[in-house]
């Protein structure tokens, strides 16, 4: 009886204990099932760096799949960005997005990168006007014009003033100019973006004036009050007051002499003596043109 028993309970040992192998192998050969991922759309991305100024051909740029929605301002068409001029850089495998193209028809080149309305203007300056090699493309700078005003008195000296505040710096760089023996000299040029009326006045300060910049904090849009200042306010420690004088100051009229007619000088009356008899009387006869 109790062999019959203990042969039981091996069976049934042998059976769960091959019963659970097998469940297992099961469970590892079983492969595992994929999570859902997000949804793919098509966007059009930039095969390589793309610089400022260059022209999109359709081997800058491909359709990839995008996980999740179009980026904003991303296309799906690349024949929506073929042919138009980069004005900021786009890097490889990044959306190209509307805002970063100049407008179709505008094309390539330092020109497109030129808002609508604004003026880009070059200035010639030396390392020190261009503080130090410190202005680079994206700045902010104040100009700062240093003369003397046409029909001042002079007695100030040379005068400085602020012309233009928050201004940006679309370029700076290098080109090459000749001396007078014809030998190449290197010269610092930075091109500024301005209104064209900052551009006229730009243009005057560059010929009858010294032009400084002053690097500003990109952050600091506001508008300082400055007053400008003289050579002579450097010596006395007056008060800078030189914003009037650097307008010519208008010509004087002299004063308007207005001539009063004299009025004729009055004759007396004539008196005459009447006699009658023995009486005199006198009497008085008026000028011609008087009342009776």
């Amino acid at each position: 009886m109790n062999k019959r028993f203990i042969g039981v309970l091996i069976f049934a040992f042998i059976v769960a204990t091959g019963g659970g192998v097998l469940t297992y192998r099961s469970l590892i050969n079983r492969t595992p099932t994929a999570k859902a991922g997000p949804p793919m759309t098509q966007v059009v991305l930039a095969a390589h760096d793309l610089e400022v100024g260059s022209v999109l051909r359709d081997g800058d740029v491909k359709l990839t799949d995008w996980p999740g929605a179009v980026p904003a301002g991303a296309t799906t068409r690349p024949q929506d960005v073929v042919g138009r001029g980069v004005i900021t850089p786009i890097y490889a495998q990044e959306p190209v997005i509307e805002t970063r193209l100049a407008p179709k028809g505008a094309g390539g080149g330092f020109a497109s990168t030129i808002p609508q309305g604004m003026r880009a203007f070059a200035i010639r300056v030396n390392d020190i006007v261009g503080v130090a090699g410190f202005v680079t493309p994206g700045m902010r700078v104040d100009v700062i014009i240093n003369g003397t005003p046409p029909g001042g008195s002079g007695t100030l000296g040379t005068l400085a003033r602020t012309v233009m505040q928050n201004v940006e710096v679309l370029s700076a760089g290098q080109e090459f100019k000749h001396d007078a023996e014809g030998k190449p000299m290197p010269s610092q040029v930075v091109t500024l973006l301005v209104t064209p009326e900052q551009a006229e006045k730009l243009s005057l300060a560059a010929n009858g004036t010294t032009i400084q910049l002053v690097l500003r904090n990109p952050l600091d849009r506001q508008t300082a009050q400055a007053p400008g200042s003289a050579l002579a306010y450097l010596y006395s420690g007056g008060t800078p007051k030189p914003a009037a004088a650097l307008a010519p100051r208008p010509p004087v009229a002299p004063p308007v002499v207005r001539e009063v007619a004299t009025p004729p000088k009055k004759e007396p009356p004539v008196t005459m003596e009447i006699i009658m008899g023995t009486k005199k009387t006198p009497t008085e006869f008026k000028n011609a043109g008087e009342e009776k």
